[in-house]
């Protein structure tokens, strides 16, 4: 009798897992079918590194969808994984570690997938031979992999320099790196492993785009290596552990950079040396790695007042703002972080201005952690909102329909970039077309199915 009773407990415990599952797949395959309706899965394919789901192997354990630290980028459509968000997806990797089949691999979105990408081969080498670009401008987020990447491009230019110099003038650069961020800082780091003659020039600071985050935003969240230093063996690392590795890196003498000096040109002669012309000087190098990002420069609303000194693009330090009226402008994770982090200085107000009826393309954990900073009163979230004037000591916001003037000490926009397009164009790199279309992929077909 007992063991009936234990065997009855078993199988009723057992089925209140089973029924939590089931309701789970239930609501992840109706938040695919929603976004199939909205042309999600059509018209907001990966734009960079991704998983592949091979829908055959999958045996739809819905592992993956848990483990995505971005939240919703996979889910379960007609009992297979598939990618529903994919614009989200920055390419952790971790569901493709999670599959316990193996059913998903990681690949590169088609150079299709964005007008604003280059087409690069696998070695990421442009159209242009022995031009590469690592790196966010090449379609990797994470800053592990623009790490890797900067390394890898350069063991493919020193398989290759002993051909090169033989058929080039000597005292010609073997390499010159464009961007100091870090992909610019392993390639260095590796051309100097190499033994490559090479500078690296960076038109801001050492760092790139991690210097101009947020104070202890969170940059990396699995170990990686560089070249000459070995593994950051921490799962967690904060901007000012990696400046501060970056200041370490300034002190070898070997580390050749120039900041503040932007690049303006880059031509190929006859005799397949590339001239580079900056804004203080003229270079030769044999190969480039392209390591400049892709936000290029940023973008602007065209609202009048909105060259007042007040108004910036780029918040580099929270805590030099206290006791101050502040406007954000913008709906994307940028906006939302640094609204939260200026919330939490002294005295601050901050209102959070946004076109939208709501958040669309946020993380996950950043939509869970505005909620709780909006239920507060930390910040006044404005959606339908849009400034129109820029004044000394307030701004004018279009909201609803209907004109506002809140005061106002300082303004952030956060309206994207402006992609290096022209420039890449300029110098003769391939862009891909601007075709959205995942018409022959699984996700597609189980969404139409």
């Amino acid at each position: 009798m007992d063991r009936l009773i234990t065997f009855a407990i078993a199988a009723a415990i057992c089925l209140v897992f089973l029924l939590s599952y089931m309701k789970k797949l239930k609501a992840q395959e109706k938040q695919a079918h929603e976004a199939a309706k909205k042309g999600a899965i059509y018209s907001q394919g990966p734009q960079s590194q991704h998983p592949h789901i091979d829908a055959n192997a999958c045996i739809g354990c819905a592992t993956c969808t848990g483990v995505c630290p971005e939240g919703d980028v996979l889910a379960m459509l007609g009992g297979k994984a598939v990618i529903v968000n994919g614009y989200k997806c920055i390419g952790h990797s971790l569901c493709a570690e999670a599959c316990p089949v193996g059913a998903i691999t990681m690949v590169m979105a088609s150079p299709g997938m964005s007008a604003d990408l280059p087409v690069l081969s696998p070695q990421c080498e442009a159209n242009v031979p022995n031009l590469f670009i690592a790196g966010e401008l090449g379609g990797l987020a994470l800053i592990k992999n623009a790490i890797n990447q900067g390394r890898d491009c350069v063991d493919t230019i020193a398989g290759r320099i002993s051909t090169m110099r033989a058929s080039s003038t000597p005292g010609v650069l073997d390499l010159l790196i464009v961007g100091a961020g870090p992909a610019g800082i392993s390639a260095s780091l590796r051309a100097i492993e190499k033994k490559l003659t090479y500078v690296t020039i960076e038109q801001d600071e050492i760092g790139g785009t991690v210097a101009k985050y947020p104070r202890q935003k969170l940059v990396m969240t699995s170990p990686v290596e560089f070249p000459l230093h070995g593994k950051f063996k921490k799962l967690e690392l904060s901007k000012e552990e990696l400046i501060a590795f970056w200041k370490s890196v300034l002190g070898r003498v070997d580390f050749k950079v120039h900041t503040g000096e932007k690049i303006e040109d880059i031509r190929k002669g006859e005799d397949d040396v590339f001239t580079v012309v900056s804004s203080k000087e003229t270079y030769q190098a044999r190969a480039i790695i392209l390591c400049i990002g892709k936000s290029g420069n940023p973008r602007k609303l065209g609202v009048k007042g909105e060259e007042l000194p007040k108004v910036m693009y780029r918040l580099i330090e929270t805590d030099h703002f206290i006791n101050k009226q502040i406007l954000i402008v913008g709906g994307g994770d940028s906006a939302v972080e640094a609204a939260m982090g200026l919330a939490n200085q002294n005295g601050n107000k901050v209102t959070l201005s946004y076109r939208r009826e709501a958040f669309a393309r946020i993380k996950e954990r950043n939509a869970g952690r505005i909620q709780e900073y909006m239920r507060s009163g930390k910040v006044t979230v404005l959606f339908n909102s849009m400034p129109t004037e820029f004044r000394s000591d307030s701004a004018v916001l279009e909201i609803n329909g209907q004109s506002h003037v809140i005061p106002n000490d300082f303004v952030w926009i956060f309206a994207g970039g402006e992609p290096p397009r022209a420039f890449l164009e300029k110098i003769g790199v391939q862009l891909g077309s601007r075709d959205m279309t995942l018409e022959g992929s699984n996700e597609a077909k189980l969404a139409r199915s």
